[in-house]
């Protein structure tokens, strides 16, 4: 989604806005360029029915193709079509990558998948229109960046910003709360969420319904633990319970407040019995034990659910 969403904002810089709706932008998957190789001369050659510059685009290249585009880079004229390659992941030695590094009149750009910084997220914000927004909600949008797709954030950003049109009020963390999105794993979520918050009753009827969706024990498993050390985490920072959620990567947008107030009902002691009993499940779901897998976890769950409140300061 990274390499789309530049991409994107790259052919746009080069043709405009309404490039692609004046057909000076052609699409070439690596696939059919495999196929015939001749069609990426053919769309850097060919005229346009509107004036403008225009753009050859060929997505999902691998090293195969490399001489396939050195060959285009080297018959390419003035008043030829750009040509713009995007690929997956490519090593240090990629030929392709060689190819456009070497090359006097192209570039290659390295996109990476880590979590957009603060200059990044306000960029997107810049070009969503948002200008007026509090400081507890930038720290909520910042969490929200890095836990959402980077496609989801920007359309999550122009829903909020339409949202605030013509409204000068700052934004608040109440109103980016109510206006993001839900996660895919929102069913896992809300059982895992169900068992750190001790409603035993929602248990059975939230497993049955993953179980059908052919959700797998050991997923669930994991999805506890990765919860449980989680609050565990926070409880235990020395900067405090806020401090410990807002640092824990993975936590779903919706979640930290209630994560924050389970950590403190649960203390320390509690936590670590809690993750002590998730790692036995864990050993016993991947041995060669026949015990019913859904069955173990249940139990596992319903027994922490059970559990005894050790209070905030884990007495």
């Amino acid at each position: 989604m990274r390499v789309a969403l530049k991409r994107q904002e790259a052919i746009a810089a080069l043709i405009g806005p309404q490039g692609e709706s004046e057909m000076r932008l052609t699409r070439i998957p690596a696939a059919d360029l495999r196929k015939d190789a001749a069609l990426l001369m053919d769309a850097m050659k060919a005229q346009g029915f509107f004036p403008g510059p225009r753009v050859a685009f060929v997505e999902d290249a691998t090293d195969s193709l490399t001489a396939t585009i050195d060959a285009a880079l080297k018959d390419w004229r003035t008043g030829d079509a750009q040509i713009v390659v995007t690929a997956g992941s490519l090593t240090g030695k990629s030929a392709l990558k060689t190819l456009f590094d070497r090359h006097p009149a192209a570039v290659s750009i390295a996109l990476y998948d880590d979590p957009p910084g603060r200059e990044e997220i306000e960029d997107a914000l810049k070009k969503a229109g948002l200008t007026s927004i509090d400081r507890e909600a930038m720290t909520d949008l910042t969490a929200l960046a890095r836990a959402l797709d980077p496609g989801d954030f920007r359309q999550t950003l122009e829903k909020i910003a339409l949202y605030k049109h013509a409204d000068p009020t700052p934004l608040t963390p109440a109103e980016i709360a109510a206006l993001a999105p839900a996660t895919i794993e929102a069913e896992v979520d809300e059982l895992v969420t169900a068992v750190a918050d001790r409603r035993a009753e929602e248990i059975g009827p939230l497993l049955r319904r993953l179980e059908g969706q052919g959700t797998q024990a050991v997923a669930l498993c994991i999805a506890a633990m990765r919860h449980f050390r989680a609050l565990h985490m926070a409880v235990t920072d020395p900067a405090g319970v806020q401090s410990g959620i807002a640092k824990a990567r993975g936590i779903p947008f919706k979640l930290r407040d209630a994560m924050a107030r389970q950590a403190q009902q649960w203390g320390a002691p509690a936590l670590e019995r809690a993750i002590s009993d998730l790692v036995e499940t864990d050993l016993t779901l991947r041995s060669s034990s026949r015990a019913p897998a859904m069955a173990v976890m249940e139990r596992t769950l319903m027994r922490l659910a059970l559990s005894r409140r050790s209070g905030p300061q884990g007495r």
